[in-house]
Parts: C-alpha cells; structure tokens; sequence
C-alpha cells in the first residue's frame, strides 16, 4: 500500500524537540513558525489564505484531503503555507464537484507535508510552549544541520510579510457600474472578502500594499478597506500612515485582521506578539454594543494592546475574544472607521459576522 511505502520524515522544533511522521510524497526541508488551526473543514481555504505566509499549519482535524479540492475554493492564487502537518492524510476523496486530489494539488505547488504525526501532542506542546520556528524535513538531512538551518531563520515578531503576498498591480473587482466604489489596501487579502463586497453593490479597486494615499484617493472612492494579511504590522510605517491620512480626512474606513491593528498603530496603540495566536472557525466573539455572542473565523498572532484601547480618547474597545478578553473589534468615536480582529468573510467558517460588511456599506452612504 502506497499508505506503508511513504519515507520517514521528522519535524523538528526551535527548542530541538522532535515529532516524527511520514512524508506525503515531496522531498526537501521547509521552515515557518509552527501554528495549528481548529477548523473541521475548509482546509483548502485555509492553505490559501495569505495570512498563513510563512507558516507552518498543523491541523486538528483526524483527516486531511478526504473530499478533493475545487477551484472555486481558494482564497488567492496559490497555497500561502510553508508546509503542513497532519495526522491522517486522504489520498483517496470523495466529493461530487472534486476537481482533484490534495496530494495532486500539493505536488503541483511543491508544497511539503507530513502526516501521522501525533498531532493530539504537538498541539498540547504549542499551547504550553507557544508558537516558534519549525523545520519540516522529508529527505534525510541530519538532525543537526536542521537546527543550523533553523537557528538562522526570523522570528516572527519584527516580521514584515505583507510585501510577500500583496499585489504587484492594481486590480479590479465587482461591477464597475456598482453603487459604490471601494479602494482596498492589499496586504493580504482573501478572495471572499471581494465577493463579499461586491455582492453589496460594490465595485473595488485592489492596490498594493505600499500604494500612497494620493494613489488610493485617486479612484474617488467612497470608502477605504484594509485587508488581512501576515506578519507583524509594526514595520508597515507606509501602511500606518495612509491609515492615518485617510482617518483624518475622515473617509469610511473598514480594517480586518492586520488592517485592524495597523488601524490601531495609527492612533497610537500598540500591538503585541500573542503566546499562540487564534486560529480556526469556532472562536466566540462577544459584541458589545448590541449584548451578542458571534462564532467567528479567526487567523492572527498579533493582537491589540487592550489597555492601550481602553485608555485611549479617540477609540472605543466594541468586541472582545470569550476565551481570554483579548481585543476583537473597535470604532474610532468621531471618526468614520471601525475595524475587526477576526474574518467576517467567513471562508471557512460560521456566518455571524457577515452584518460587518453591511455595516461598512451603511457608512459609504453617510
């Protein structure tokens, strides 16, 4: 069975600690930090999902690739993960609009993989230990050249990585006879965060990450988004200023994720590393002007200081995480420009925060 004929493979952590497993198929080492998503479903909308560059993604879920891949499923143009660590892994699938195997897609993409790892363990050893650097080995090298290999390879905290995955170009999305017109900052953006939009009668203009105020205001839009995307949103000085710009000239502004804290950094606020981060389709979300829970998709290391919003004159604290009161959405007070920590577009995951993007439409008509 081609199950029993796979090579031996290790991954091997930052603090030299080992788990052990079996290559998918791709020879060669990969290094990332080391996260783990909850998500029971959704893994090619994972892979894909910018946010996730530079990462290494273990899954909680017991099976990897059971139902194919389809086109329609990706969140951009190719997988963003530097490998993934799974348990068990589905060379056969079963789905009616499958447009292939997992194992197909990642050879394609050249993507490294190892699975029956115990995953159970490695994820108990996150949480206790937190997130860090990790090599993923397929081809035999020596332990001891890895952790060479390993040692050189940036921490995440001071990490710019928006570049990475940001547009070259401009781009358009939507109907340009739309009622609105929308200029997003790519730093990261997912696919489903443009359907989203355009399905509200929106007609966006995609620009790249380092794209200037005058550059964005020039499609006379009616309002301004701030994508997700990886990394630390500290070293994005030319982010955080357009931020600010378009925050003083008081034009709709919507920020998720990484948007979100660079919206924080232009009003002063810092942000900080997490131990482990969030990251999955169930975290809860409490919404505090309207009293209501939210199950919400989550991707991020980096959080907002939350006695920083707290204190802060201009910026009011409007949603917080369940599981450790950290910050999940805010609004400016006298300005035009709310932001999320978490993803509304919801792919994958529940739908409860999809009101978000109704919200920003009803400030494009203010």
């Amino acid at each position: 069975m081609k199950y029993n004929t796979r090579e031996k493979a290790i991954l091997l952590l930052s603090d030299g600690t080992i788990f052990h497993g079996k290559s998918i198929g791709i020879s060669g080492t990969t290094f990332g930090e080391v996260c783990f998503n909850t998500g029971m479903t959704g893994y090619q909308e994972i892979f894909t999902d910018p946010s996730y560059f530079g990462q290494i993604m273990v899954t909680t879920n017991a099976h990897i690739g059971n139902y194919g891949v389809n086109e329609n499923e990706v969140e951009s143009e190719s997988v963003k993960i530097a490998g993934l660590v799974c348990k068990n892994f589905s060379f056969n699938y079963s789905r009616v609009d499958a447009a292939g195997s997992l194992e197909d897609y990642f050879k394609n993409q050249n993507l490294i993989c190892i699975s029956d790892v115990d995953t159970r363990a490695l994820v108990s050893y996150i949480r206790d230990n937190g997130a860090m650097n990790a090599v993923i080995c397929t081809d035999g090298t020596p332990v001891e050249e890895l952790k060479v290999a390993l040692a050189n390879v940036p921490n995440m905290e001071g990490l710019e990585l928006a570049s990475k995955v940001s547009t070259k170009e401009p781009y358009f999305y939507g109907d340009e006879n739309a009622k609105y017109k929308i200029s997003a900052l790519d730093l990261g953006i997912k696919t489903n965060i443009l359907r989203n939009l355009a399905k509200r009668d929106c007609y966006i203009k995609v620009f790249p990450y380092n794209s200037s105020y005058e550059e964005l205001a020039a499609f006379n839009p009616n309002g301004y988004f701030l994508s997700n995307g990886p990394g630390d949103p500290d070293p994005l000085h030319g982010v955080i200023e357009v931020a600010k710009q378009i925050i003083a000239d008081n034009k709709p502004l919507f920020g998720i994720c990484l948007g979100h804290q660079i919206i924080a950094l232009a009003n002063g606020v810092q942000t900080y590393k997490m131990f482990g981060g969030h990251r999955g389709i169930n975290h809860p979300v409490k919404n505090l002007l309207t009293g209501k829970g939210e199950i919400t998709s989550q991707n991020h290391g980096f959080a907002v200081k939350r006695e920083a919003l707290v204190g802060h004159p201009e910026l009011e604290l409007t949603h917080i995480h369940l599981n450790d009161d950290t910050v999940a959405g805010m609004r400016m007070k006298n300005k035009n420009c709310f932001s999320v920590q978490y993803h509304p577009e919801a792919s994958p995951g529940p739908h409860d925060s999809s009101y978000l993007f109704d919200q920003f439409v009803e400030n494009l008509s203010k």
